[in-house]
């Protein structure tokens, strides 16, 4: 049974726990899956590489608005998809080789159960191995899952782990869910010539977000695709060729191919946590507290197996913080969640921070918003735009503002200054006026929210 410094399951944002601190310590990484976690490998970097293609077909289809005149001759898929994982395969397949031939490492390559207070057993080809820790982390991430209906129904299906790796685009897609994945995903392989029909359980898309952004947004979803909204799937059938949903309300949708978009849950089955004495939330997340300690002596969890957010941003945002307490037990440092920004990157893109109007008012703020159309700006004019918008939500009283929501262009970073004021507690009126806004740029739709607002303004 061989100890270790630290020992670390799961090669995502816990790769990055291995910081100078431990040079000349011995530490064992455990990994089951593809090296690099979610975000590298099935999660935000190649979706969004797949998004700019996108774009990029959209721009050329959307150009005789601005007079020029264009036609997208073609989509060579395969082409997009092998530049996508021909960058990304490789820093995969580097970041393991680092980890298995590099210093202070040992990389675990197989499957990691805990079987005792920091012990823990992997499975590997030649046989179990029992590692012990002085501090372990979990952090494991998360995995997609399907509704009970498809899963019973034998039917082919894929998920985000697995569509961006199809060896051709079908004629048609259907996409049972209606959040940040089913809303990317429909807009890439739209963009790229194929049908898309939504079945959302809901009565709008992307339903967690503010209440205006979610109501714009679905308008022009069901514009753009087939969107059936409040419908719930009670029936699947089919086969790799064509597969065939029925819905509640007695109606089907046929398709080439179903992508279940329906959520993620962090992967704790088989970890064996309860031997671990490591403890969970009723939504079967790891619990941890504010520093990122479990409920068993030094075990830490970190990213999706423990956090409320399935972001990378906050994932890396608490390795960091861990790696800091793993090394300073006597100055430990807490994760900072208080405004945790996010993206969709659909068409239109979306980013918001902080509360949406109605949790402001549910706080007993006293609120004041204020929505500024992109369209009202000099870059808004350029681009022709008429449906994006810039909505703050702000407290009187004291004059800070509590939320941003963007829906338009480049929403995720125009939305950045906001996210700064929110962290650093810039007064609204200062924002607006105390710093130079570059015109006629598009984050002008933000200056020109921020003076909207009904707060006292600066003076000059």
């Amino acid at each position: 049974m061989t100890h270790y410094d630290l020992v670390i399951i799961g090669s995502g944002s816990g790769n990055s726990l291995v910081t100078p601190a431990f040079d000349g310590k011995k530490v064992a990484i455990v990994e089951d899956g593809i090296f690099g976690g979610t975000c590298l490998n099935v999660g935000c970097i190649p979706t969004k590489m797949f998004v700019y293609a996108a774009e990029v077909a959209t721009t050329v289809r959307d150009s005789d608005r601005y007079g020029v005149d264009s036609t997208l001759d073609d989509v060579r898929w395969r082409d997009i998809r092998d530049r996508i994982f021909g960058r990304i395969d490789p820093i995969s397949d580097a970041g393991k080789d680092y980890r298995v031939n590099g210093p202070n490492t040992t990389a675990y390559l197989g499957r990691g159960t805990f079987t005792g207070p920091r012990e823990v057993s992997v499975d590997l080809p030649g046989g179990a191995e029992t590692i012990t820790g002085t501090q372990v982390v979990i952090a494991t991430g998360s995995h997609a899952v399907a509704p009970d209906v498809i899963l019973r129904s034998g039917v082919p299906f894929h998920t985000s782990d697995t569509i961006m790796r199809i060896d051709r685009l079908p004629r048609r897609m259907a996409i049972v869910g209606a959040g940040f994945i089913a809303s990317e995903f429909a807009h890439v392989f739209s963009s790229l010539g194929v049908e898309v029909t939504i079945v959302a359980r809901g009565d709008r898309m992307l339903r967690h977000l503010d209440d205006e952004i979610a109501t714009a947004f679905t308008e022009l979803a069901v514009k753009q695709w087939d969107v059936r909204l409040g419908r719930h799937v009670v029936q699947a059938s089919g086969d790799a060729a064509q597969v065939r949903l029925g819905l509640d309300d007695g109606t089907e949708v046929e398709a080439d191919l179903l992508l279940v978009a329906t959520g993620r849950e962090p992967s704790t089955v088989g970890l064996g946590l309860e031997a671990a004495g490591v403890a969970t939330t009723d939504d079967g997340r790891v619990r941890v507290d504010a520093y990122g300690r479990t409920t068993a002596e030094g075990v830490w969890a970190l990213g999706d197996v423990s956090s409320d957010f399935q972001l990378k941003h906050v994932a890396n945002h608490e390795a960091r913080r861990v790696a800091y307490n793993l090394t300073h037990p006597d100055d430990l440092r807490p994760f900072d969640h208080r405004f945790v920004p996010s993206g969709v990157f659909s068409h239109p893109q979306i980013a918001t921070v902080g509360l949406t109007e109605q949790q402001a008012r549910d706080q007993g703020f006293a609120v004041t918003t204020k929505t500024q159309m992109y369209g009202d700006t000099a870059y808004g004019w350029a681009m022709e735009d008429t449906t994006s918008f810039v909505k703050l939500v702000a407290d009187q009283r004291s004059g800070l503002l509590l939320g941003a929501h963007i829906m338009g262009p480049d929403a995720t970073t125009v939305i950045q200054p906001a996210i700064q004021a929110l962290t650093f507690g810039l007064r609204a009126a200062d924002m607006a006026r105390g710093q130079y806004w570059i015109h006629p740029a598009m984050a002008e739709v933000l200056e020109n929210a921020l003076l909207g607002l009904d707060l006292p303004q600066h003076p000059v």
